[in-house]
């Protein structure tokens, strides 16, 4: 499948892009973290450029938890440029829609579309697919523009190719930052 531009309702939605996957300080920083820091700030100009909605979403971990709500690492990463006009949801599982709010909110764009980037390609990124899949909604994928860590069997440069190859397979539209943003950023 060919990929194709987003439709201009189609918001761009920032996946748990929040401090602690990029500090390095309670666990490693997600993979190649100042490329994944670079490249989201080009498709959230993008997105502001199109005039497009753009929602923040927050895992927030248990108590405990570098990602828990008030921990140093659960703020979104301030370097990322969020406006207080761009809402934050929170979840507390891997999937967006799980929060009420949020659901409401894609509803309110009236899209069909959601664009998607964030943290982790393997986990919270994944289910927010099935999640937008479950809801019919069509999903455009970042390919270079959401990431994770190592894992013990498997590297996150091949977490990430692996989960793009089965984004695609589902049916997501994978378009990369290049195409969006219409810049080199790499």
């Amino acid at each position: 499948m060919s990929p194709r531009l987003p439709p201009e309702t189609a918001p761009l939605v920032v996946i748990d892009l929040q401090t602690g996957m990029f500090d390095g300080v309670a666990e490693p920083a997600v993979h190649d973290a100042e490329g994944i820091a670079a490249r989201v700030r080009a498709i959230i100009e993008w997105a502001r450029g199109g005039h497009r909605k753009i929602a923040f979403i927050r895992h927030d971990g248990p108590e405990g938890d570098p990602l828990a709500p008030g921990a140093p690492g659960w703020p979104v990463w301030p370097a990322l440029g969020q406006r207080d006009d761009e809402p934050t949801f929170g979840k507390s599982v891997g999937d967006a829609f799980s929060n009420p709010e949020f659901a409401r909110w894609v509803d309110d764009q009236q899209t069909s579309e959601v664009v998607l980037v964030g943290a982790q390609s393997d986990f919270c990124v994944a289910a927010t697919v099935k999640g937008a899949h479950a809801r019919g909604l069509k999903v455009t994928v970042v390919p270079d523009a959401h990431s994770t860590v190592d894992q013990p069997d498997e590297t996150a440069e091949k977490i990430i190719a692996r989960k793009n190859a089965e984004f695609e397979a589902a049916g997501a539209n994978l378009v990369t930052t290049r195409v969006l943003a219409g810049s080199p950023v790499t």
